[in-house]
């Protein structure tokens, strides 16, 4: 990714966390902690990965990020000041898990 497409999937990443945590209404969306923003070199999609707190909420979750897209993308309009806003896809992020799964094999090889 080149610098200016790096500045904004972070700007996207600060913004979208704020819209979920305080401007969405939907409750099934209240627990969700955006991770990255994987931008289009032309802008024109974006890929948002997100965890949740409730693993087995985690298709509920997306369900409603999707649902949520049109008042998501009207919000980032207003704080992210680009020509237009990318379409969002929204991905669960599986780093976080297969961080703590090696975290622990590595454990389990220091008791050993």
């Amino acid at each position: 990714m080149s610098i200016k497409t790096e500045r904004i999937a972070s700007n996207i990443v600060k913004e979208l966390s704020y819209i979920l945590a305080y401007e969405v209404k939907d409750n099934d969306i209240k627990f969700v902690t955006v991770t990255d923003c994987h931008l289009a070199p032309d802008l024109s999609y974006a890929k948002i990965y997100v965890t949740v707190f409730n693993k087995e909420r985690i298709d509920i979750t997306l369900k409603a990020l999707k649902e949520a897209k049109g008042f998501i993308k009207k919000c980032l309009a207003s704080r992210v000041d680009i020509r237009h806003i990318p379409d969002l896809e929204f991905v669960y992020d599986e780093s976080i898990e297969y961080g703590k799964k090696i975290e622990n094999i590595i454990e389990k090889i220091h008791e050993d």
